[in-house]
């Protein structure tokens, strides 16, 4: 069976609280900083990037919750015991 301490998951539980506030300002710093380069290299690059931008989002979202949550987890079972 599958061992989940009270204290892990309530740590999961904020670490995903977190990644919210934190995907925020980094999705937007990335977008920034991609159709700047995305700009400088030409309208065909500008264009892929436009079409693949919400993939790309979305991988971020997965691997910030991921992370966060994950690394919640690991501090409340840490901490508490």
């Amino acid at each position: 069976m599958l061992d989940l301490s009270l204290a892990g998951l309530v740590g999961a539980i904020l670490g995903t609280a977190v990644a919210a506030f934190v995907y925020a300002p980094l999705a937007g710093f990335l977008t920034r900083s991609l159709r700047a380069r995305a700009a400088a290299r030409g309208a065909e690059d500008a264009k892929t990037l436009e079409q693949e931008m919400p993939l790309l989002l979305r991988a971020l979202l997965a691997i910030d919750i991921a992370a966060f949550a994950g690394g919640g987890y690991w501090l409340g079972a840490i901490i508490v015991g």
